[in-house]
């Protein structure tokens, strides 16, 4: 790709801006986006001439990389906020064709060559309201959840040993045909927030777990749902988040390697997963961090449900089995950051 200054043209030279035929691929329109992200785009023809080069810009900003190619892709660095990023092809004979699309850049991520990042690049801003130890709060439920096959049931207790800060909640889950328990826990009320980081402290007994589950579920203000879902599965040997397509739920498996039966037993592990929503049901999920070792998702779907539950935030904890049999797993220093 040939990165070198455009050449002015007359405004006498340059046909009237078409948007018809300069095609943006990612990001979407409204799409809430990590910085640096992927800008790709395309144009083969502009005003019946054929398409000599594409370039774009940010905002009211210069043209800041060119391709000689009819497509491009970049990666964009843009501060927290919103933006206009246009893409601006050029026809043989100086004809312009433009297209434009709006993001919200909700925070900013530092990649290493191999994709991982360090735990200090996991951003919490020092206004974000944290409610610490869910672990321990006294109304934590127990059922089965009816879209895993089998049966299962569960019991819970607050217990001294194990545990990573002092008081952990052990889940003893029984299951049978890789049943799956859910378990939850209502923590707060809060439908204007829309940055989260779930951080969480995992023990396991033993390692006969299909999926590990971690989710938050928002309720908006006018009674929608948010659902943040986030899963260790051992099916697809991936982390996957959840989406909602056509009003149902969804499993999309994310590049991140994960499966419970690898986690090392009675040895903490720490997980932390870092997502945002827009204002349009639109759910990004930026980031897990496990063990201190943080990798970039930074994909964006849409996650809203029309459930019209009364407003609360909740916390999901599920253990799906393999087969028949028990599983005792531990969980402690549960904060929910939000902002």
């Amino acid at each position: 790709m040939n990165l070198k200054s455009f050449a002015l043209f007359s405004l006498a030279a340059i046909a009237a801006p078409t948007f018809a035929a300069t095609t943006i691929h990612s990001p979407s329109n409204g799409d809430s986006v990590s910085s640096p992200f992927t800008l790709s785009a395309e144009a083969t023809t502009c005003s019946s001439e054929r398409v000599n080069s594409i370039t774009y810009s940010l905002d009211n900003g210069t043209d800041l990389a060119i391709s000689h190619d009819m497509a491009i892709e970049e990666k964009v660095s843009a501060g927290i906020g919103t933006h206009t990023v246009h893409v601006k092809a050029w026809g043989e004979k100086g004809a312009l064709c433009v297209a434009e699309v709006k993001v919200e850049v909700t925070h900013s991520v530092a990649t290493s060559e191999d994709g991982a990042e360090s735990a200090s690049s996991l951003s919490i801003p020092s206004n974000a309201e944290a409610i610490t130890s869910i672990q321990l709060h006294s109304n934590w439920q127990a059922m089965h959840d009816g879209n895993t096959p089998g049966g299962s049931s569960g019991s819970m207790a607050v217990v001294n040993s194990p545990s990573h800060g002092g008081a952990a909640r052990k889940f003893e889950t029984h299951f049978s045909g890789s049943g799956g328990e859910r378990y939850s826990d209502s923590f707060g009320e809060d439908t204007t927030a829309s940055n989260f980081v779930y951080d969480g402290w995992v023990y396991i007994a033993s390692n006969n777990l299909a999926n590990m589950e971690l989710d938050l579920n928002q309720v908006l203000e006018n009674g929608d749902v948010m659902i943040y879902s986030f899963q260790c599965s051992g099916h697809s040997g991936k982390w996957e988040y959840g989406s909602s397509s056509g009003g149902n739920a969804r499993w999309v498996k994310s590049s991140i390697a994960c499966n419970p039966k690898d986690w090392s037993t009675k040895t903490w592990h720490h997980v932390q997963i870092a997502e945002s929503r827009s204002g349009s049901g639109y759910i990004t999920y930026h980031s897990i961090t496990f063990d201190g070792v943080q990798h970039n998702i930074n994909k964006t779907v849409y996650g809203k449900f029309n459930l019209h539950w009364g407003h609360v935030l909740q916390t999901n904890f599920q253990i799906d089995g393999i087969g028949s049999g028990s599983n005792t797993t531990y969980l402690d220093d549960l904060t929910v950051y939000r902002w």
